[in-house]
C-alpha cells in the first residue's frame, strides 16, 4: 500500500458556474495556443482552459493564458470616444461621428499643409489579420502616407530582414514538430520557459524522448540555460563573431554539406573567405567563448543528422540583429538544415499576431509579401483594390523607429497610434517624450485609455481587445488560428475593424475601393490575393480553420479541391517541392564582417545592462499589470545583480538602487543572484518609466530595430530607501 493513500484529499477546483465555453486563440505571445473561455449563466467570462485537440498546445496554457478571461473586465478600459484641443487639457466625451470626423479632417489638413507623408500611422502586432489587411488598404489605397509601420519593428524586424536577405522572403521555414526530429538544437538569445512556455514544453517533451543536445547561447543563466547541455555565456553583441567561428570550424574540418550548397545556394566563395578570418583562437578573445567550446559546438551541430536553431530578442534587438539572423541562416544552409524534418532556422516570434502584420498589413510593402519596389506587385494590388498604381509609393517609407526621429526633427506633424504604446516600449524614453510633445495632432486608438502614450493624444478612440472581435491570427510556425467573439467590447468601444471601415468611408466618398464589413468576407478576399504565392491561404476558410484548430500556410485552393486535408503536424518551407524566393530560386550565403559599434562598459558606466521578459508579464504590463494573479509575482521593477557586485557596492537584497546610463536614470529593487556575471545586471522591460529610460537608441542598419540588449550603466546605492520605495510604487501606476 502506498503511503498516504486514502488519507489525502484530492485537489478540487473552484466551481466557476460555467454554462458555456467559447473558442478562441490566445492573444498574448506568438505560440498560438487554442483556448476556450467559460461563461457563467449571466454571460460573464469567468474561466479559461486549453483546448485538448489543438496541435499547438494540446490542452495546456501558461500563466498568462490561464487568467486571460480577466482582461475583459480589467481596469482602465476605454468606453467612449474622447476629444481635447491640446494634449495637456482635460478630455471631453464625443460621439463616434465627431471623433472620426476630427481624425479625417486632421489627416487631410496636415497632409495638405506639409505633404502626404507628414502624417504617420503606427499599429501593432496584436490586431486580427483581417484588421491589419483593412488598415493597410485604407493607408496605402486611400490615405496615401508612406510613413506607416507597426511596433513589430521593435521585436521581429531583424528576423524579417534576415529571412529576406537569405531566402528572398519573410516566413519562418520550420515548425514545432521539428523538435521531434532534430538531432541538435542551438537556442540563440531565447529563454523559452519564460518567453514561450508552451513551445518550451513541446521542445522539452521531444528532448526527453530523443535526447538531442541543447546548446544555449546567452550572456545570462536563463531558465533555458539551466536546463542546457552546454551554456555559452557570450559577450553581448558578439553573436556574429561566434557564428563565423563555428562556420570556420565546419569548413576547416570538412563538415559542410557541399551537395546541398551546390544545389541550393549562391555566394559560398565569399562566405568562406570571410569566415577564414575567424579562427576559434581569435574569435574567443572577442566573443568570450573559449576555442575548445567553439570547436565542440561546431562539430556537434554539423554532425547531427538534422540540426535546428531558434532565436528570439537576444539576436533581434541588436545593432547586428539582421546580420545575426543571416548568420543563423548561413549555418543552416552550409549544413543542409533547411526544409527537412528537424533541420530549420526558426525565429520565435514575439506578439500573438506579429506574423499577421508581416503577411498582410502592408507596413513594409503590400499584401502577402509583395514589395512596393516591384512594379508588377503594385499593379496587382492596384487592380484588386481599384486604385491607381501610381498612387502607391515606389519604395517603403520610414520604420517606426525612424518615424520618431522625424517627429523630433519636425518632419512628422501628425500621428495615429493603434494598439501600441511607444512611451513605454521605445528606447530612450526622454527623447520619445520630446518627439510626442511636438505633434500638431495625435490620435490614440486602444482598448485601454490609461496608456502613457494617450497622455499626448487629441483624440482617443476606444477599441475592443482580443476575443471581443472576430478574425484570425498567425503564430510562429505559420499556423493560422481563429478568434471568435467571446463577449462585447465595454460601453461604446468598437472592434478595430469597425473603426477602420468607418474611417475608410470618410476617405472613400465615391465608394471606389471596396471594404467588406465582416472578417469572413475579408479573409476570402485575402485568399484570392494569396493564390500562387508563398503564403497561399486560398484553401482556407474561417470554418475550416476553427474545425482543424489552426492550419499552417501554405494550404491552397487546389489542395482543398483535391480533398487533401491540411496536415495536423509540421509543414515546412523550402523543401524539394518549393524553391527559395530569390529570382533564381537559390538562397544567398552572405559574408558578415563584424562591425563593433556597440555601447560597451567603460570607467564611467562599467556595467552591462541586459533586458528581457518574465513569464508572468506581457510587454508594458498594460494588460498583466491589472490582473492580480499575474501582477502579484512581480509588482515592481527589480534587477538581478551578482552577489559579488552587490557586496562591493554595499547593496543588500531588497534595497532600491539607482541605475544611470548616458540617456537617463531609473530606480529598481536589487535581487542578488548568480544568474548574471559580476559586470552585468538584468532588468525586466515590463515596467514603464524604467528600462527604456536607460536603453540605447542605436538601430540595426538593415531592419531599423533598436539595440535594447547592449547598454552600459552604473549603479548607485540610494541613501533614502523610503523615498525610493515610494518612487517604485509610482511606477506601478498606469
Amino acid at each position: 500500500m502506498l503511503f498516504g493513500r486514502g488519507r489525502k484529499n484530492p485537489i478540487k477546483l473552484a466551481d466557476k458556474g460555467v454554462v458555456e465555453w467559447k473558442y478562441a486563440a490566445c492573444g498574448y505571445c506568438s505560440t498560438g495556443c487554442s483556448i476556450e473561455v467559460g461563461l457563467n449563466a449571466e454571460g460573464t467570462p469567468v474561466s479559461s482552459r486549453g483546448v485538448a485537440d489543438a496541435d499547438v498546445n494540446r490542452g495546456k496554457l501558461c500563466l498568462k493564458g490561464i487568467f486571460e478571461h480577466e482582461l475583459f473586465s480589467s481596469a482602465g478600459r476605454g468606453t467612449r470616444p474622447l476629444l481635447r484641443e491640446r494634449w495637456h487639457e482635460e478630455w471631453r466625451p464625443a460621439s463616434w461621428d465627431t471623433a472620426l470626423d476630427k481624425l479625417h479632417d486632421e489627416i487631410r489638413r496636415i497632409q495638405a499643409r506639409h505633404g502626404p507623408d507628414s502624417f504617420a500611422i503606427i499599429s501593432t502586432g496584436q490586431l486580427l489579420t483581417e484588421e491589419f489587411y483593412t488598415l493597410g488598404k485604407l493607408t496605402r489605397g486611400l490615405i496615401g502616407s508612406n510613413n506607416y509601420d507597426g511596433n513589430t519593428t521593435l521585436c521581429m524586424a531583424s528576423a524579417v530582414s534576415g529571412y529576406k536577405r537569405s531566402f528572398g522572403s519573410d516566413g519562418p521555414p520550420g515548425s514545432y514538430e521539428d523538435f521531434e526530429h532534430t538531432g541538435c538544437l542551438i537556442a540563440w538569445g531565447s529563454n523559452l520557459p519564460e518567453q514561450h512556455p508552451i513551445i518550451y514544453w513541446r521542445m522539452k517533451e521531444a528532448q526527453e524522448k530523443t535526447g538531442f543536445p541543447l546548446i544555449v547561447v546567452d550572456p545570462r543563466v536563463t531558465m533555458l540555460a539551466q536546463n542546457a547541455n552546454m551554456h555559452l555565456a557570450i559577450t553581448p553583441g558578439t553573436d556574429v563573431v561566434l557564428m563565423n567561428a563555428l562556420m570556420h570550424v565546419i569548413f576547416k574540418e570538412n563538415l559542410h554539406d557541399q551537395r546541398y550548397i551546390d544545389a541550393n545556394t549562391n555566394g559560398i566563395e565569399a562566405l568562406r573567405a570571410e569566415v577564414e578570418k575567424y579562427d576559434p583562437v581569435s574569435a574567443a578573445k572577442i566573443c568570450g567563448i573559449d576555442e575548445d567550446t567553439i570547436r565542440v559546438v561546431a562539430r556537434t551541430f554539423a554532425r547531427a543528422p538534422a540540426a535546428m536553431q531558434i532565436w528570439t530578442m537576444g539576436i533581434n534587438q541588436s545593432t547586428h540583429g539582421s546580420d545575426g539572423v543571416v548568420g543563423i541562416n548561413n549555418l543552416a544552409l552550409i549544413t543542409g538544415n533547411i526544409g527537412k524534418p528537424g533541420g530549420t532556422s526558426l525565429s520565435i516570434t514575439g506578439q500573438c499576431n506579429a506574423m499577421g502584420t508581416r503577411e498582410w498589413s502592408s507596413c513594409s510593402g503590400l499584401p502577402n509579401y509583395r514589395y512596393l519596389e516591384v512594379p508588377e506587385h503594385r499593379a496587382e494590388i492596384a487592380q484588386a483594390w481599384n486604385v491607381d498604381p501610381e498612387f502607391f509609393p515606389k519604395k517603403r517609407g520610414m520604420t517606426q523607429t525612424d518615424i520618431y526621429q522625424a517627429m523630433e526633427a519636425g518632419q512628422i506633424k501628425g500621428l495615429w497610434l493603434i494598439a501600441t504604446n511607444p512611451m513605454s516600449s521605445l528606447p530612450n524614453t526622454a527623447r520619445i517624450r520630446r518627439a510626442m510633445e511636438q505633434l500638431e495632432f495625435c490620435c490614440v486608438q486602444d482598448c485601454y485609455q490609461d496608456t502613457e502614450s494617450a497622455q499626448y493624444a487629441h483624440v482617443f478612440l476606444p477599441a475592443g481587445t482580443w476575443a471581443e472581435k472576430d478574425g484570425v491570427m498567425t503564430n510562429t510556425e505559420r499556423r493560422i488560428s481563429r478568434v471568435k467573439p467571446v463577449t462585447l467590447p465595454p460601453g461604446e468601444a468598437k472592434p478595430d475593424l469597425w473603426v477602420f471601415n468607418r474611417v475608410a468611408e470618410r476617405f472613400n466618398k465615391d465608394g471606389k475601393v471596396t471594404f467588406p464589413e465582416t472578417a469572413g468576407e475579408i479573409f476570402l478576399e485575402m485568399g484570392r490575393l494569396s493564390r500562387g504565392r508563398l503564403a497561399d491561404i486560398s484553401g482556407m476558410t474561417h470554418e475550416l480553420i476553427e474545425q482543424k484548430r489552426g492550419i499552417q500556410w501554405p494550404y491552397t485552393a487546389a489542395q482543398a479541391a483535391r480533398g487533401e486535408a491540411p496536415p495536423r503536424g509540421g509543414k515546412r518551407l523550402y523543401t524539394a517541392d518549393t524553391t527559395f524566393s530569390h529570382a533564381d530560386g537559390r538562397a544567398k550565403l552572405i559574408p558578415l564582417p563584424f562591425i563593433d559599434n556597440n555601447e560597451v562598459p567603460d570607467e564611467k558606466f562599467p556595467i552591462w545592462l541586459n533586458t528581457g521578459r518574465l513569464i508572468e508579464h506581457w510587454h508594458g504590463r498594460t494588460k498583466t499589470g491589472k490582473i492580480g494573479n499575474n501582477n502579484k509575482f512581480s509588482p515592481i521593477p527589480f534587477i538581478e545583480i551578482n552577489p559579488a557586485l552587490a557586496a562591493e557596492l554595499g547593496i543588500q537584497r531588497g534595497e532600491y538602487v539607482r541605475m544611470v546610463s548616458r540617456r537617463g536614470d531609473a530606480v529598481a529593487m536589487a535581487q542578488p543572484t548568480q544568474r548574471v556575471p559580476k559586470n552585468m545586471v538584468f532588468l525586466p522591460f515590463h515596467f514603464h518609466d524604467c528600462a527604456n529610460r536607460l536603453t540605447l537608441g542605436l538601430l540595426d542598419p538593415h531592419s531599423r530595430q533598436p539595440a535594447y540588449k547592449q547598454s552600459a550603466i552604473r549603479i548607485e546605492k540610494i541613501a533614502d530607501q523610503k523615498a525610493a520605495a515610494m518612487l517604485s510604487m509610482e511606477m506601478r501606476k498606469f
